[in-house]
């Protein structure tokens, strides 16, 4: 078994910068506090001198009624543990400067924070609303913004518990005015600044031949079948050629985040489910460590070899679904849809047997599980990680690993380098198809993945080809873990506590990330030790991925943007939130 990289510990930046930087010494809470002004400076130096050029997450909380903070979770690239660093700003006026020129990986992340906090980042090329219509009313994540029909602050509502009624709020409006315009909006004249401002921000080439050229914008989507849901891509075109391209999301947002601080710590494990509706025993996984951690409590053993069971069914399953996905994209039709169709069924099985649900589980318990499992799972599963499973991965490797038109449409496709893969967060398959071995299940251990002899797989082309051959080999490393983990389990409880339905959460802060399908599943939350999270915010994957979109498309045709987009692997439910 190889080991874990392993590097230094995180250097005391308070020492080193004693001026803009000190410890956050607050109960409960890591990481530093730097000065707003000292930011770029420091940003450079963590990534140029220090070796932290990983930056996946960038959110905010908000303090009401002081302060924000915008929070930053910084890795190395060669692996080890989390750099958090956090920037305090004042309630009137927010701004702060922008990393994208340190780390552009950060464009689409401040850009959700401005949208939901209204914090300007200075300097950002691209700062508009990204999930809500710039007709928006409002910053929804501040705790002062109340919505259309709000109850109370937090869950459970006074009206439903513990009487337990259904009422409708929308009932208390006869004329269900449940949308706010900005003071002077008029929606009958409004003309879509946000638009202009998305086809302007398309950049067009200066033309070196000297010719005429006209450009064209083409939307494909958001009611496009090949932009996997309710997703655009806007692109400048020159022919077929793709000059610049923007991904628009949006369209599926409902604000979860908002929710989730509404709802109570296990009100949210349910939640999880539908962020990522194709992977939900990883985002329970996720959430549920990101809480075992505030709580200070680890599972059972027999708990977290059955938790890693789940976790490897549900790549392999998802990895299975995104292959049948990306052949539809290149204009294949039946036969690998029904292939990855037929072995996710068969492990949805297994999740509904364990679950008693196919796709929203609910599966995970802070502490533990909900259930054992019942009898005779166990050998379906043997069954499957030791026949099965690896022998229909090889005969869809044999389908399609050496298919002439597979090779043709994938090969040289929608290139992203090592070094712009980290530069631009890009995660999972995508990252590793790149030339980068980061799997945080090595980087990073968690629960006990230490313990599992597995190979992290990389290419080295950053293609589409070898985002697919990466999630082939993947599957075939999940079965190997599959294998050892139905040898190893040991007999034992499946939850460390009292109850499962009463959650005590001390105040403080904490991050939990897993290697999901997608790559790293991010979970930041926040408590003051009240039943609700102060904050509950996702570093969502297929959302940071799509940073990488734009750059994957430029030059290629029009045709293979939609492959591309298909090699991203993206739920929009993700996207979204």
């Amino acid at each position: 078994m190889s080991d874990p990289i392993l590097v230094s510990t995180i250097p005391d930046f308070h020492i080193l910068y004693p001026e803009n930087v000190h410890q956050d010494e607050r109960p409960g809470y890591t990481g530093f506090i730097v000065q707003s002004p000292f930011l770029l400076e420091f940003a450079k130096a963590i990534r140029d001198d220090w070796g932290y050029d990983f930056l996946t997450s960038v959110t905010a909380v908000d303090f009401f009624p002081e302060t924000f903070e915008v929070v930053y979770h910084l890795f190395r690239s060669l692996g080890g543990g989390v750099l958090t660093f956090k920037v305090v700003l004042p309630r009137e006026n927010p701004k702060i400067d922008s990393l994208y020129n340190i780390f552009p990986g950060s464009e689409l992340q401040e850009r959700e924070v401005y949208d939901m906090y209204g914090i300007v980042f200075v300097n950002h090329p691209d700062l508009r609303r990204i999930l809500l219509w710039e007709g928006f009313a409002g910053w929804p994540l501040r705790k002062d913004w109340k919505e259309a029909y709000f109850e109370e602050e937090s869950k459970p509502f006074s009206s439903r518990w513990p009487n337990g009624e259904a009422v409708r709020s929308e009932s208390a409006n006869p004329f269900h005015a449940n949308l706010k315009y900005p003071p002077g909006f008029d929606p009958e004249k409004w003309i879509p600044d946000g638009e202009d401002a998305l086809y302007m921000g398309l950049k067009q080439p200066e033309n070196s031949d000297g010719m005429n050229t006209d450009y064209m914008i083409v939307n494909l989507g958001p009611q496009h079948p090949s932009t996997h849901g309710v997703f655009r891509m806007a692109a400048l075109v020159d022919g077929e050629t793709v000059v610049d391209l923007k991904p628009v999301v949006g369209y599926l947002h409902r604000n979860h985040e908002k929710i989730g601080e509404r709802n109570t710590y296990l009100q949210n494990m349910p939640f999880t489910d539908r962020i990522d509706y194709i992977n939900a025993m990883s985002n329970n996984f996720g959430y549920a460590l990101a809480v075992e951690k505030l709580m200070g409590i680890k599972p059972p053993e027999r708990a977290e070899y059955i938790r890693v069971i789940m976790a490897e069914l549900s790549r392999i399953q998802s990895h299975f679904m995104v292959t049948g996905f990306l052949l539809n994209d290149l204009g294949a039709f039946f036969t690998p849809a029904l292939y990855a169709l037929k072995e996710r069924e068969l492990i949805l099985d297994i999740f509904e047997e364990v679950s008693g649900s196919r796709m929203m589980c609910n599966y995970f318990r802070f502490g533990g599980l909900a259930r054992d499992l019942p009898e005779g799972v166990l050998k379906k599963i043997h069954d499957l990680a030791f026949n099965r499973l690896p022998r229909k991965i090889d005969e869809m490797d044999e389908l399609l690993t050496e298919n002439e038109i597979v090779t043709a449409r994938c090969k040289g496709i929608g290139i992203l380098s090592a070094e712009r893969a980290i530069a631009l967060s890009a995660v999972g398959p995508i990252l590793r198809a790149s030339g980068v071995p980061y799997d945080i299940r090595r980087a990073d251990p968690y629960s006990i993945y230490d313990r599992f002899d597995f190979d992290v797989i990389v290419r080295y082309h950053g293609d589409i080809y070898d985002r697919y051959l990466v999630r082939i080999e993947e599957m075939r490393e999940s079965a190997r873990i599959l294998q050892q983990a139905i040898k190893q389990i040991p007999e034992g409880p499946i939850f460390e506590g009292k109850s499962q339905y009463q959650v005590k959460v001390p105040p403080g802060e904490s991050y939990g990330r897993v290697e999901g399908p997608r790559g790293e599943l991010g979970f930041y939350v926040v408590s003051n030790g009240q039943p609700n999270p102060v904050r509950y915010h996702i570093r969502a994957p297929s959302f940071i991925n799509l940073t990488g979109l734009q750059e994957m498309c430029r030059n290629e045709k029009i045709a293979d943007a939609v492959a591309i987009l298909g090699s991203i692997d993206i739920v929009l439910g993700e996207v979204d939130r």
